[in-house]
């Protein structure tokens, strides 16, 4: 069995209503799926995490190293694409390509063998992961917190036991709302908040203490990501759990992070830290090095898949008789085709994602939505 094509597909739409995070205006959702398919016929699909068009572009210039090779190599095919451009890469756009292709790879072997990727990857732990809700982002032209407050009581509503929302526009004004969310959703809904890196370290500081006595789960993101010591700061000198990790990538950079004890959770997007093969190892860093891993997810039904079947075999940690919650990250924000991709429906039912037991990542694509939302050239 060889690899014939590789193909990414750049989807895009329009949003009716523009929402903002700590440094970004949302006015369309984009997304890059990888598509392999073999001599055999078999085709795999993959997700990069980040923006679509440059993870199109390396995807195609990465594609002259994998085209040929049997797709069942796929620690191999990973060196050689990660040794090949490494000298420009080891983090960003060339980790979020890569990562895609990956995925598609590990989705091919576990049709091969009629396997779901998660019996691949040693057995799953657990067949339904408790999912948290993402939204509650600052909404263009409508009143911040009665948006945010009424978004998330839905969520509430729906079966969800667990809502995050997003900070990071100034201390006051966050205290502000997370107290009203609190509020809104009770004292017994999992509660976490995320700056998207909106902040310094003073100001983190100043919020962590602020609000942790409204039982904060964690604070995501609270400065840049690549100041480190920055982190270790707001760690040391605020009490909620600090996460971070979405935008660290491969194994070298949580090594780092390991090595200086910035954060509590790790927080790696499998579409965007090399794929399964190197979430894997960063995985293994975290329970070698006793760290959280609650992984960051955003994207289509093939992100949700592929986290999912990495969440099945997370090892808990530590092993006791009530396993503490390893949460999939559920985005509820208005998106076209994140669902809608997938021939198979992804949905919580009271709180809960079932894991896809088919072969592979278990789903099949809709190629009339693809169609529908693929960008032209």
């Amino acid at each position: 069995m060889k690899v014939v094509s590789i193909q990414p597909h750049v989807l895009r739409c329009e949003l009716e209503q523009p929402f903002q995070s700590a440094f970004s205006t949302f006015h369309d959702r984009w997304a890059c799926l990888v598509e392999i398919t073999c001599d055999s016929g078999l085709v795999g699909w993959g997700e990069c995490l980040g923006p679509a068009a440059p993870n199109a572009a390396l995807v195609r210039a990465m594609a002259p190293l994998v085209i040929g090779r049997d797709p069942l190599d796929i620690e191999p095919i990973w060196s050689e694409v990660y040794n090949q451009f490494r000298d420009q890469g080891q983090r960003g756009a060339t980790m979020t390509a890569q990562s895609g292709i990956d995925i598609a790879l590990w989705d091919i072997a576990g049709r091969h063998f009629s396997v779901p990727v998660y019996t691949l990857l040693g057995g799953a732990y657990r067949t339904e992961i408790p999912a948290y809700a993402t939204g509650g982002f600052r909404p263009v032209g409508r009143d911040h917190h009665r948006t945010v407050v009424d978004e998330v009581s839905a969520y509430v509503a729906s079966g969800f036991r667990a809502v995050k929302i997003k900070i990071g526009f100034g201390v006051e004004e966050d205290a502000a709302l997370i107290a009203a969310v609190r509020e809104a959703i009770g004292p017994s809904v999992t509660f976490m908040i995320d700056a998207n890196h909106g902040y310094d370290a003073i100001e983190a500081i100043a919020l962590g203490n602020a609000v942790a006595h409204l039982g904060i789960e964690w604070f995501e993101e609270p400065v840049a990501p690549e100041l480190l010591e920055a982190y270790r700061d707001v760690r040391a000198k605020q009490p909620i759990p600090v996460a971070a990790g979405e935008t660290w990538h491969g194994r070298a950079a949580f090594t780092e992070a390991v090595n200086r004890r910035v954060v509590d959770m790790f927080q790696p997007d499998v579409c965007g830290c090399g794929g399964i093969t190197e979430m894997r190892k960063i995985a293994a860093l975290a329970e070698t090095a006793g760290v959280r891993m609650q992984p960051h997810v955003w994207g289509t039904a093939v992100a949700i898949a592929a986290s999912l079947h990495v969440l099945a075999t997370l090892p808990p940690t530590p092993h006791r008789h009530q396993e503490r919650p390893v949460w999939l990250e559920f985005d509820r924000t208005e998106h076209a085709y994140r669902l809608a991709i997938a021939s198979q429906p992804i949905a919580q039912i009271d709180g809960m994602v079932a894991v896809p037991d088919g072969p592979g990542l278990g789903l099949e694509i809709d190629r009339d939505v693809l169609s529908e939302f693929r960008v032209a050239g």
